[in-house]
C-alpha cells in the first residue's frame, strides 16, 4: 500500500514537472527572440509557397512543350480520327 502511494505521488510530481517545463519554456523565450522565430517561419512559408508554384509553372511548360514537339503520327494516335467532314 506504502508502494502504490509513493509511486502515485511521484507520478504526479513528475507530471507537474513536465506541465511546469513545457509553460516555462514560452516564458523562457524573449519577446524579440519569439518574433524572429515567428518571421523566419513566415519566411519559410512563403519561400515553399513560391517553390511549388514555380514547380508547377515548370510542369505546365514541359507538357506544352511536349505537346508543340510530338509528331503527326503521335498526334493521330493519340487524338485518333475525330476531324469533321467539311
Amino acid at each position: 500500500m506504502a508502494k502504490k502511494k509513493a509511486q502515485s505521488k511521484n507520478q504526479t510530481s513528475s507530471n507537474i514537472i513536465v506541465k511546469e517545463e513545457a509553460i516555462t519554456l514560452q516564458d523562457q523565450l524573449d519577446e524579440n527572440v519569439l518574433a524572429k522565430l515567428k518571421m523566419t517561419k513566415k519566411e519559410l512559408v512563403v519561400k515553399e509557397k513560391k517553390q511549388q508554384e514555380e514547380k508547377e509553372a515548370q510542369l505546365i511548360f514541359e507538357r506544352k512543350q511536349s505537346e508543340k514537339n510530338k509528331s503527326f503520327a503521335e498526334l493521330l494516335e493519340e487524338y485518333g480520327d475525330q476531324g469533321s467532314k467539311y
